[in-house]
């Protein structure tokens, strides 16, 4: 068997998939650590005891992300390469997508958006909202920084209680804007407000900003397919919050399965 792994080394967590020669998905692991270098070498490591494979049958090492700076040599004495970030982005959307134009979105620390398609993989533009965001303001709002426990609380939130509708300022009708609809984040928080309500805030403030900014991207342009990739993609609430404004704006948002691995596999596409 011949394996080609694509890691996706970020800041504290690394992924790691893994293909076969005739293109077939072997398995997927994410691993955390301290640090860049232990966090790949512990990824490596975890792959193969749960593929049962070993390193002979690895042919080929491609790394991406932030942390594949720190890796300037062949790892294991496997031929290894890098693709950088942006490009693994975009052919990791179209790969599990399976369109061969989008713009796919990647939510991580930060967010980053890559126009993708026949022409190429173009990085335009980013925000300093994201996961990183999240698990900062979160530390202070509900005094947690655990993601599964915020998005638990999050679950039993109630927006009504934090949030500014447009129902709450307006009794005109509003043709593009459902009376629900978001006025302000944060613009109306009661005094009963608990930690759920301002987790479940939280994230409908996170994915709102991610969307939009993704519906602006794709103004003036024929593209209507955002593919959303990335740790914070399979979230419960996000399916809510860009179902909401796939309605409001004509755009399709797609959460492909195995979104969270989404760059790793990209990077392997080049190479199968």
């Amino acid at each position: 068997m011949s394996i080609i792994l694509g890691i996706d080394v970020g800041g504290s967590t690394t992924k790691i998939v893994g293909f076969q020669s005739d293109k077939s998905l072997v398995d997927t692991v994410q691993v955390k650590a301290g640090d860049q270098i232990t966090s790949m070498y512990g990824a490596i490591g975890s792959f193969l005891r749960k593929a049962r494979l070993s390193l002979k049958e690895v042919s080929k090492i491609v790394l991406t992300g932030v942390g594949a700076s720190y890796f300037q040599e062949d790892i294991y004495d496997i031929p290894t390469v890098k693709m950088e970030e942006f490009q693994a982005i975009g052919y990791g959307g179209l790969k599990l997508s399976g369109l061969t134009d989008a713009l796919v979105v990647s939510m991580g620390t930060g967010t980053a958006y890559v126009r993708a398609g026949k022409d190429g993989m173009k990085h335009i533009g980013g925000s300093g909202v994201g996961g990183g965001t999240l698990m900062g303001l979160a530390s202070r709002l509900v005094k947690e920084n655990d993601f599964s426990v915020i998005t638990d609380l999050a679950s039993k939130g109630n927006l009504q209680k934090v949030d500014l509708s447009i129902q709450d300022i307006s009794n005109a009708i509003i043709p593009s804007l459902p009376p629900h609809a978001t006025a302000s984040n944060f613009g109306k928080i009661e005094n009963t407000a608990d930690s759920a309500d301002f987790a479940l805030g939280l994230l409908n403030m996170l994915y709102q900003t991610v969307g939009m900014l993704a519906v602006f991207a794709c103004l003036d342009t024929p593209v209507k397919d955002i593919v959303l990739t990335g740790s914070l993609a399979h979230v419960p609430q996000a399916k809510t919050v860009f179902n909401e404004l796939s309605h409001m704006h004509s755009v399709n948002f797609i959460i492909p399965h195995n979104a969270v691995f989404a760059t790793a596999i990209g990077a392997t596409v080049p190479y199968l």
